[in-house]
């Protein structure tokens, strides 16, 4: 068995690549099991261990809501304590803020969406509306020194609305940098986009005056259309991707998502074109498929089932 891919350098592909994990957060979140807040924590410190410098640990949600990650604080405590990782902390709302600010978070980041729709069914809050709850956030994390990311869902299409037209998409992106937030996450929250789709997207921002740097990409593996439409936005000049160690992960509001994009895929990708993730990936996938074992059930990753 290979263990490592043959390396061609392909053109066109930015000279280094940032692995933004998301799997503590978005994927926990969306698993029925109810882990113990001791396994979340040993499930971060593999991550990291594993050279993973970027890792969404959890979210200040009600519990109510999202109740997988009702022990954020608890979580926080065990696990946030080195400077060289970036931790981002998702928080809804002001409430959400600060409690991030009781406990020193650094890096936070807020979910906004792309279509009217999704914003009532997941905010509670209009299209426009949710721009308005998200200022005071932006604001006041900012003048704390945060750095804030911006997640946009529905970029590419919507379970109730259908297609989303660029345009919209691009009009939210706008508010949401024009707030401050310092990353946009492009998220295809239902896994229907193509690679066509995704670079006029990103072309489109940046005709706006964004910039490729800032913006990252969130593929969810549907319609087995991740690895591609993840390829498709390097070429258009992303550096930054959302990825989930196992594959794990989906969305709570939205039936017809899968799992995001597996890490290990990703790493594999990555490695057999030549772009050093600093990602020990044996030790990845055994990471992996120890948090199956505790969620009782496969990991989706294809590289994890095929080296593991």
């Amino acid at each position: 068995m290979m263990r490592l891919p043959q390396v061609e350098p392909l053109p066109k592909i930015p000279p280094r690549i940032s692995i933004y994990e998301v799997g503590p957060r978005d994927g926990l979140q969306n698993e029925d099991a109810v882990l113990p807040v001791e396994v979340k924590a040993e499930f971060i410190r593999r991550l990291v261990a594993c050279g993973l410098t970027t890792v969404e640990i959890t979210s200040f949600v009600h519990p109510k809501w999202v109740p997988q990650l009702a022990d954020a604080e608890q979580l926080v405590d065990l696990v946030y304590d080195d400077p060289k990782v970036r931790m981002p902390v998702l928080v809804p709302n002001e409430r959400g803020l600060d409690r991030a600010l009781d406990k020193g978070i650094r890096d936070i980041a807020i979910f906004a969406s792309a279509t009217e729709t999704f914003a009532r069914r997941n905010l509670n809050r209009s299209f426009e509306e949710q721009f308005d709850m998200f200022e005071p956030v932006v604001t006041r994390a900012r003048d704390a020194g945060m750095r804030v990311r911006g997640y946009l869902s529905m970029c590419f299409g919507d379970p109730w609305e259908g297609a989303v037209p660029i345009a919209q998409v691009v009009r939210a992106g706008v508010r949401l940098t024009d707030l401050g937030c310092t990353e946009l996450s492009l998220g295809d929250t239902i896994g229907v986009a193509t690679p066509g789709h995704v670079v006029r997207l990103v072309q489109e921002l940046i005709d706006v005056g964004l910039v490729a740097e800032q913006l990252s990409g969130h593929f969810h593996d549907t319609y087995g259309q991740a690895l591609s439409n993840t390829l498709a936005a390097m070429r258009s000049g992303i550096s930054t991707f959302d990825s989930s160690a196992g594959g794990l992960g989906g969305c709570p509001y939205a039936e017809s998502a899968t799992g995001n994009l597996a890490t290990e895929d990703l790493v594999w990708q990555l490695h057999g074109m030549g772009i050093d993730t600093g990602v020990d990936l044996d030790k990845l996938v055994e990471t992996s498929v120890w948090m199956a074992e505790q969620l009782g059930r496969p990991p989706v990753s294809r590289v994890v089932n095929a080296l593991s």
